[in-house]
């Protein structure tokens, strides 16, 4: 399967939020290819994300 947003309406949304995250964490991300990030900085990355989107969950329960 692709990566792909399903709702392409909440790309830009998607992007903020992936700034924000990589922000929080100290890794600089530009728009457009970062493929001169390490596994590691990338990781770290969508770990803050995901840790983010369960705080969310939970606060919401």
């Amino acid at each position: 399967m692709a990566n792909r947003t399903l709702v392409p309406q909440a790309r830009e949304g998607l992007n903020k939020f992936k700034m924000e995250a990589a922000q929080e964490v100290g890794v600089s991300l530009k728009n457009g290819y970062n493929g001169d990030l390490t596994s590691r900085q990338n990781g770290s990355v969508g770990g803050q994300m995901v840790k983010k989107m369960v705080e969310q969950y939970e606060k919401n329960l």
